[in-house]
């Protein structure tokens, strides 16, 4: 089957027609992939943000239908549309059982597992993933069934960016109704953050980022007031007074933007950290800022979603006109143009690309 590898750092997938499946294992099950979202942590992988030696399978934003399952699954059934997710869900570990299953024991096993083969020989997938291909094998955890009448490339979306950015904003920062929330960003991710404080009721929320095509797409999805960094302090001072944000959300991962966001929100207020860093950025802090400004400080990690219910809430969303997700899709491509939707994700022109199968 067609495949795109990352072989080495910051150079172009290879598009591959011969790479297949290993083993069906009892408790996992193969799909076939009807759509993968294009996104910036695929493109982390490549330049090294993202840890993960090659070679590997690319892509862990997709959604499509079960094609076989292993004797000992349960929740699932040949013919049922899913979502991936990338990070498990297998509802029986201590973090599962506390309502957070983002933080699955599980995920380091899905994480390396190898369920593709290259030459015969064992081949990963991103995330034990691996969207950029036909088909793949995960276990029952990295699935999560959604309605029959929920297009899949709609459904794709849900598999990464718009959980972690919504999921940020309602599941992490709890945003409260009349509350102002600055979100730095306008990726897909920090579209979905924009989405996700306009539906928890936020009535200012300011988009902060330096491409001026970004900051309109930002408007469409729900901020009411938009910057480049160098109009940070003012536009803070006419919507907050002076005070600082209620919420500040950074959907980058950079440590000048992470400490920008921080500083952004008010004393007693809250810095939620979306964006995906490199291991070796450091952010700094005093010792006495932290005790005195009061603020709350928190990573988020996949939204802080249990995805099993989450994701079909989404979807809910969606059908009820409240969450904007076919707007999100800028280009539709083939797997063959994947690096094309890399270089065009770089240069700031889409918010998601979205390969068809």
């Amino acid at each position: 089957m067609k495949a795109a590898v990352f072989t080495a750092l910051n150079k172009d997938l290879e598009i591959r027609d011969d790479v297949t499946l290993g083993e069906l294992g009892p408790k996992d099950v193969r799909v076939k992939i009807a759509a993968s979202g294009v996104c910036h942590s695929d493109l982390s992988v490549v330049n090294g943000t993202i840890p993960a030696p090659p070679p590997c399978v690319l892509g862990h934003e997709g959604a499509g239908i079960i094609q076989e399952v292993g004797e000992a699954v349960t929740s699932v059934a040949k013919g049922d549309k899913v979502i991936l997710s990338f990070v498990c869900a297998c509802n029986v570990c201590k973090p599962c059982l506390r309502r957070q299953s983002y933080l699955c024991a599980s995920n380091g096993a899905q994480a390396m597992s190898k369920n593709f083969r290259l030459g015969g020989e064992p081949l990963a997938g991103m995330t034990g993933l691996g969207t950029f291909a036909e088909e793949l094998i995960i276990g029952e955890g990295g699935v999560v069934k959604i309605d029959d009448d929920i297009p899949l490339d709609i459904a794709a979306l849900v598999g990464c960016g718009v959980t972690t950015g919504v999921g940020a904003s309602i599941n992490t920062a709890e945003i409260k109704p009349g509350s102002s929330v600055v979100v730095f960003g306008c990726g897909g991710v920090g579209i979905s953050a924009i989405q996700g404080a306009r539906i928890a009721g936020a009535s200012a929320i300011l988009a902060v980022d330096t491409m001026e095509n970004k900051l309109e797409q930002a408007k469409h999805f729900g901020a009411t007031h938009v910057t480049t960094p160098d109009g940070l302090d003012s536009a803070k001072l006419a919507i907050t007074g002076g005070e600082g944000f209620d919420y500040a959300l950074e959907c980058i991962g950079n440590s000048k933007t992470i400490r920008a966001t921080y500083d952004a929100a008010r004393l007693g207020g809250t810095a939620v950290i979306v964006g995906v860093g490199r291991l070796d950025d450091m952010v700094q802090f005093s010792a006495f800022e932290l005790f005195f400004a009061n603020k709350t400080l928190r990573g988020s990690m996949y939204g802080s979603a249990n995805v099993r219910t989450f994701m079909p809430e989404l979807l809910s969303l969606w059908k009820n006109g409240k969450l904007d997700l076919e707007s999100m899709i800028s280009r539709r491509i083939k797997l063959e143009e994947v690096n094309d939707a890399f270089r065009a994700m770089q240069a700031g022109e889409v918010i998601r690309s979205v390969i068809d199968f």
